[in-house]
């Protein structure tokens, strides 16, 4: 990682650069997939999964066959795992269902919102090195809790033509209601466009790589919602001499190793963490199994030495990082003026890895600094606000003659003419 001492403020912004490619880099390779796969559907699609993945599939459908397979092949302390994790993601997912909201403005003049399910959802689950099971029970829970009526999923087939069994166990556990063996670019326009295989959604969900990144991006062109931007893992931690240096060292591995292009950043104000902690990644990076992933990572990493705590908490608010972990000496006073951050940890015993897999938070959550103005995934992801209105005569009575002034003086006379014939047959 490299030292920076002190930068000045004016600095800032090229330190906490990412290190990612544009979406001008990428956008021409997904508008060339896209239109494929909009005018050929599957036919394009299983072309791009020969290119991009090296299998062709005949079907790229999951079968019953395949899910009873993979409940074999999942370890049963595994499933232990799964199961614990989904409960407590359950819960906390639960306790976020709010009641519907009734008000009556005025008299005789009611107003009320309620909550409805997105009925049809797309599920993207990277595979790759590191095939992300987990990110099945943060995307498939709260669609379930929500209402969803379709949950379809994506993920990319290995060189076998095969889904991790660990993805499919979790899809299956969690009310996944059809599963397709295609990932990256192709399986973003097959949520946009509907093809044979692949249902259209209203909403696509979940992480991947740049190319997935702006593939999402590009399908809210078509009408498509998407969670959020959610590109390559970050996380910053800032620590001080109360932290654990091995702690750290081991939280900043734990987000380089899931790809060359993270991005992790320790913000301290003591020199003598930011060397231990140097001295523990050469340590514990030398053992890891995803060692050159994670080497590429930590090489476009930062350790940022500040004078104090007030000039860091500026500094992670300018970067605005997916993941945040606090351990100071003085963690309340990150913890209450935070304004930008995707999921905050807090204390030497809250590891990252505990919101990636198994506390009950969220795990999906913007990357490159949009969360400055997306939220991660919650249950309110998968449901729309509806608001209704019901106006009685005594109602149209009191707020009509506002209605009629107003809708005048923007010269929309026939929204005047609505209000003037009720109230006149009300003489």
């Amino acid at each position: 990682m490299k030292i920076i001492n002190k930068p000045s403020k004016e600095t800032w912004s090229k330190i906490l650069e990412r290190p990612t490619k544009t979406v001008d880099d990428i956008e021409s390779l997904v508008n060339e997939v896209f239109a494929d796969v909009q005018k050929n559907g599957d036919q394009a699609v299983q072309k791009y999964t020969a290119k991009f993945d090296g299998i062709s599939l005949e079907n790229n459908i999951v079968s019953e066959a395949e899910i009873a397979e993979a409940i074999s092949l999942v370890p049963e302390e595994l499933k232990a795992a799964i199961q614990l994790a989904k409960e407590n993601i359950t819960n906390f997912h639960k306790a976020q269902k709010t009641d519907k909201v009734f008000v009556e403005t005025a008299n005789g003049v009611e107003c009320w919102q309620e909550k409805r399910p997105i009925q049809k959802v797309g599920l993207y689950i990277p595979g790759g090195t590191a095939p992300l099971f987990s990110t099945v029970l943060m995307l498939a829970v709260p669609a379930q809790i929500a209402g969803c009526s379709e949950i379809v999923l994506c993920s990319p087939p290995n060189a076998a033509g095969k889904i991790n069994p660990a993805i499919l166990y979790t899809a299956n556990l969690c009310g996944v209601t059809k599963i397709v063996k295609v990932g990256g670019i192709q399986a973003i326009a097959g949520f946009t466009f509907g093809t044979e295989s692949i249902p259209q959604v209203y909403k696509i969900f979940g992480p991947g790589n740049q190319f997935v990144t702006v593939a999402k991006q590009l399908s809210t062109k078509y009408g498509v919602a998407i969670d959020m931007p959610a590109g390559p893992s970050e996380l910053l931690v800032v620590a001080d001499d109360t932290a654990k240096a091995n702690y750290v060292a081991s939280d900043l591995l734990s987000q380089a190793e899931h790809g060359a292009d993270s991005q992790v950043i320790l913000v301290s104000t003591s020199k003598e963490l930011i060397n231990e902690v140097e001295k523990e990644i050469e340590k514990q990076l030398a053992v890891l199994p995803r060692v050159e992933i994670a080497e590429k990572a930590i090489a476009n990493s930062k350790s940022i030495f500040v004078e104090n705590d007030e000039i860091a908490l500026e500094l992670i608010n300018e970067y605005g990082p997916e993941h945040f972990i606090v351990c100071t000496n003085n963690n309340d006073f990150y913890v209450d003026h935070i304004a930008n951050a995707g999921s905050v940890f807090i204390g030497n015993y809250t590891p990252e890895s505990a919101g990636d897999y198994a506390s009950g938070t969220n795990h999906t959550l913007p990357t490159n600094g949009f969360c400055k103005a997306y939220s991660g995934v919650n249950l309110d992801s998968f449901q729309k606000s509806i608001t209704f209105q019901k106006i009685s005569k005594i109602g149209i009575q009191n707020i009509g003659n506002a209605i009629e002034l107003m809708s005048a003086a923007e010269g929309l006379d026939a929204h005047k003419n609505a209000v003037t014939l009720r109230l006149e047959s009300l003489k």
